[in-house]
């Protein structure tokens, strides 16, 4: 198994990171390969709307700092996105990475019944944390970016939310959500 982990937030121990060591920790003891990457500490643009990726390339064209990342997306099995909730949405960091998945997709993708350039039966784990603590809040995120990962060919996908953490590492006195991050693990590595 080998799974691929995006860090969206700028603080390093940040309750989303926690959550995704968790996870990437437990997955590990299990045999699992993984692969981690800071949003924050590289350089790369958003999306260009170049069009290079529908084309000229089946990639995306830009070379930067994320082009690895984009590559090492192809042969994962998993896919972790750990963000915290940042003025309402993921992270800019993150958002930036995901308008660069468009490159997954082939030039037809809107009338192609298999839209995804990705080969089918990966996974994703979308860590999501705040510090505000009604669920009610910005418990429209998830299904928003669901809805492309699983255009891009993610099934069963994982949601881990932790509401009400605001402080880095304050995750860790929340049993419960440190223990859905090891489930998590668990199930994913079946």
């Amino acid at each position: 198994m080998n799974i691929i982990a995006l860090y969206g937030s700028p603080r390093k121990k940040g309750n989303s990171a926690v959550l995704t060591n968790a996870f990437l920790s437990k997955a590990e003891e299990l045999g699992a390969k993984t692969s981690r990457f800071s949003l924050n500490a590289m350089n790369f643009k958003g999306c260009q709307a170049c069009m290079g990726c529908k084309t000229k390339k089946d990639h995306c064209i830009l070379k930067d700092d994320l082009s690895q990342v984009l590559d090492t997306i192809h042969d994962s099995d998993v896919l972790v996105l750990a963000t915290p909730v940042y003025f309402g949405d993921m992270t800019a960091q993150m958002k930036m990475f995901f308008d660069r998945t468009y490159s997954f997709f082939v030039p037809d993708f809107m009338t192609n019944p298999k839209p995804s350039r990705l080969k089918p039966g990966k996974q994703a784990v979308f860590i999501q944390t705040q510090g505000q603590d009604d669920p009610s809040f910005f418990n429209d995120i998830y299904p928003k970016y669901e809805f492309f990962l699983n255009a891009m060919g993610f099934k069963n996908n994982i949601l881990i939310r932790a509401c009400g953490v605001d402080e880095p590492g304050e995750i860790e006195k929340n049993d419960l959500i440190m223990a859905q991050a090891v489930d998590a693990a668990q199930k994913v590595m079946g």
